[in-house]
């Protein structure tokens, strides 16, 4: 680890997958050390696994730090007792199993327009208000010893400080019950869905300090993944990112709220008191591995393997909606291949994958109907040099690849500094050194995005 003389701040970024710390100096923006630590498999997890994960990670640089906040997975439903005991393992954003009562919720509610109005979104499966409809119809004696619901973020921000229960806006806007334009929670919301009322965490200032580690480290209100991935990337106007990771999303940086009536786009707000319009897709960097697995080869063969097939793929075709989809709303939804003959070469299949991918992707910008001035693409997936390559045809706008880094974990470690230096506006860090891709021709990404539109719709009721 380098010396530094300043203060020192650590970032958390507690995702799906696992867990990521980051040892950064608060002046610079500077990583000195970090860590990681996996999580369990599968779509609810004992909460005690991602604590477990961030003291694997970095339980020795949160002791050593002068301050320290936490970004974590949105939308996760943790259930508390009256004792602040949790009572199930958290259901996670991925897990679709309440994609009915998102639907019959959405109508009590009053229908797509007045959900949007009061919540800012159209709720589907992955909002946690859902998850506590499913709970209340299918765990009714647990249902019952609920006292309290929180964010994985808000969890273990509480296990750091001890203290009382507290979230962010940007968080608690992806909850289904709370209203992003009046940065106020919906109780009656809550009431609806669980059968009757909880405690939800106070909502702290995007600045503010909730408390203090035991040994003595400022807590700063933390927030979810990707208004953190916003903080760590300081986002300008004009900018939109698309994250390829466990899921894929794309979103930016506004100042006014939205609600969609459509559903695609979900108003959010930001982490730093603005809001964070963003539409989300479940399937992304999976698709590739997926595909790569099932053609018998690494990543990185695959990766190469797709670059030798022509635009296109000699007519070959994926809807790459694998594990259910959010946007569209498909949650029973499955992966479509269209076009493979006896001729199909696996490079076209490989191909078809990232060209896939890149049209949900692309829809999902659309989506966000912003004029961007670029789209900077991050995740783990955005590290194929095909999707690279492909992106700008298939985005229609400059693309900008930041140099890896942990960008959640880094806006999380932002927050905290911005939190020690009690300062109106967050620390300006230099930006991360980016690689601009070189735009090609759009003509066959235009036809490729042309059939696919007419598969996903063709599509549609087959779920």
């Amino acid at each position: 680890m380098v010396a530094i003389d300043g203060p020192m701040v650590v970032g958390v970024d507690s995702s799906t997958q696992s867990t990521k710390v980051v040892l950064v100096d608060a002046a610079s923006g500077r990583v000195v050390a970090s860590g990681s630590a996996p999580h369990p498999e599968g779509t609810e997890a004992d909460p005690a696994a991602w604590w477990d994960a961030l003291q694997a990670a970095g339980g020795s640089l949160v002791d050593g730090a002068d301050a320290v906040g936490v970004a974590a997975q949105q939308h996760g439903m943790v259930v508390l007792d009256d004792a602040g005991e949790v009572v199930r393992p958290a259901l996670l954003w991925n897990d679709l199993r309440s994609a009915d009562a998102a639907e019959r919720l959405v109508d009590e509610l009053g229908g797509p327009q007045r959900c949007a109005e009061l919540t800012g979104s159209v709720l589907t499966a992955s909002f946690t208000a859902t998850k506590l409809r499913w709970l209340a119809d299918h765990e009714r004696a647990v249902a019952e010893r609920v006292a309290a619901v929180v964010l994985p973020h808000d969890w273990l921000t509480q296990r750091l400080t001890g203290g009382d229960l507290t979230t962010d806006a940007g968080d608690a806007s992806g909850t289904g019950y709370f209203d992003p334009a009046t940065r106020s929670w919906r109780p009656e919301i809550v009431e609806l869905a669980l059968g009757h009322a909880v405690t939800v965490p106070r909502v702290a200032e995007p600045s503010e300090v909730v408390g203090r580690t035991p040994s003595g480290a400022v807590v700063s209100a933390g927030t979810g993944d990707n208004m953190a991935a916003a903080l760590g990337l300081d986002l300008e106007p004009g900018d939109v990112v698309v994250s390829v990771g466990t899921s894929g999303t794309a979103f930016a940086v506004t100042g006014a709220p939205r609600a969609d009536a459509s559903g695609l786009v979900c108003g959010f707000c930001d982490a730093g008191g603005g809001y964070l319009p963003l539409v989300c897709t479940v399937n992304a960097s999976r698709v590739l591995s997926t595909t790569a697995r099932l053609l018998g080869r690494t990543l990185d063969e695959f990766d190469a393997l797709a670059r030798t097939a022509p635009p296109g793929a000699n007519g070959v075709l994926l809807l790459p909606y694998l594990d259910g989809e959010r946007t569209p709303n498909r949650p029973a939804a499955t992966g479509v291949f269209r076009g493979v003959t006896s001729t199909t070469e696996p490079a076209d299949i490989a191909r078809a994958a990232v060209e896939g991918l890149l049209c949900s992707l692309a829809d999902a910008v659309t989506a966000l109907d912003l004029t961007a001035t670029r789209i900077i693409l991050i995740g783990g997936g955005s590290r194929s040099e095909s999707v690279q390559l492909l992106a700008p045809a298939f985005f229609e706008a400059d693309v900008v690849v930041p140099e890896p880094a942990e960008y959640v974990a880094l806006g999380a470690a932002r927050q905290a500094a911005w939190a020690l230096a009690g300062t109106p506006d967050p620390p300006r860090w230099e930006p991360p050194p980016a690689r601009h891709v070189v735009r090609g021709d759009d003509g066959s990404a235009r036809e490729v995005r042309a059939r696919y539109a007419e598969l996903r719709e063709h599509t549609a009721g087959w779920d």
